[in-house]
């Protein structure tokens, strides 16, 4: 089991609230991502989960039990760093074991979970290497590893694959999610990528400056943002957002469309401008339009499309696609 739950959870140093009333509901098995801009509080708001911080208010509940008072060791909770942290005098096989054998388990019992987690992870071949012997993707496994053995009640991961190259991130990011599929387990994951935390989360948690602005499922947070900072922080690239009398004629203060529902066109009806830059990618094409007092807009089109810096286009929201804000910044829905 390994469901969490906080309740009005406040986290300050001294006059400085970090966590300011956090309420979730973990479900037992569930991947859940936390993401937000660089001290939106998404690290301090794992660490007090896993009680390396101490909470000022607010209670964390795991499987039921008030565990604020619980120290970290007896939780029932693994931590995978942004650090590997492994240990460069042991093997695979060592690190792997290290934290089972500081809590005493029969040698038998260690060299079973070892070899289970190995398996479960590739790295059989490797256990016997010394960590300087592995790329980074098989040591951030061996951290991984590390924290399977102990068989917790959920992972926290704090943003593991930031040291790792983008290719070697795309393929670590499948990697873990596999993984958590196929344990069962509860993943708590931290991350400042927006792409990682659409791809891998059941549900995500969008923080900003302390508070839960939105947590939902990567679609709910995609198709229906709760205020302008979800809709500006979730999709890539970034929702356009119109003001004035622009949004007025939609009863908003601010109207948003996403790139990708923007229909482009050489005439016709919409919002003129001229293209500044063209980025050809191959499986799409984005445009960055200067549409006059509007700003400037960015478009996506699936494909190749033959326009260029300097051509004139036009610009129209696809109707059922528009984001409505009102002057607070909140969403309007119909």
């Amino acid at each position: 089991m390994g469901q969490i739950t906080l309740q009005n959870v406040q986290k300050a140093f001294g006059p400085v609230h970090i966590i300011k009333g956090a309420n979730l509901e973990i479900a037992d098995g569930s991947f859940v991502v936390f993401v937000g801009p660089s001290g939106c509080g998404k690290t301090t708001l794992l660490r007090l989960i896993a009680g390396l911080e101490d909470v000022t208010d607010g209670k964390i509940f795991i499987d039921g039990k008030n565990v604020v008072a619980v120290p970290p060791a007896k939780r029932g909770l693994s931590m995978v760093f942004q650090s590997y942290a492994l240990y460069p005098h042991m093997s695979v096989r060592g690190n792997i074991g290290f934290g089972l054998k500081m809590a005493g388990l029969p040698r038998a019992e260690i060299s079973r979970r070892v070899e289970a987690a190995a398996a479960t992870l590739n790295l059989t071949p490797y256990l016997d290497r010394k960590p300087r012997e592995l790329s980074g993707g098989q040591r951030q496994r061996v951290a991984i590893g590390r924290a399977i053995v102990r068989e917790p009640k959920a992972f926290l991961f704090d943003e593991p694959l930031s040291n790792l190259d983008a290719a070697l991130r795309v393929q670590m990011r499948i990697e873990v999610t596999r993984l958590q599929k196929q344990l069962g387990t509860t993943a708590i994951y931290v991350t400042h990528d927006q792409v990682e935390a659409m791809t891998m989360a059941d549900k995500i948690v969008v923080l900003n400056a302390g508070r839960v602005e939105q947590y939902g499922t990567p679609l709910e947070l995609y198709e229906r943002p709760a205020n302008l900072f979800v809709a500006g922080f979730i999709g890539s690239p970034k929702m356009n957002f119109i003001s004035g009398e622009n949004a007025a004629k939609y009863g908003a203060a601010t109207v948003g469309v996403r790139p990708e529902h923007l229909r482009i066109s050489r005439e016709g009806e919409g919002w003129p401008g001229t293209i500044t830059v063209a980025e050809h990618l191959g499986s799409d094409t984005f445009l960055y339009v200067d549409a006059g007092p509007i700003g400037t807009l960015t478009a996506r089109y699936v494909g190749e499309l033959s326009l260029a810096a300097g051509d004139r286009v036009v610009l129209s929201p696809e109707p059922a696609r528009i984001h409505r804000f009102d002057k607070d910044g909140n969403s309007l829905w119909t």
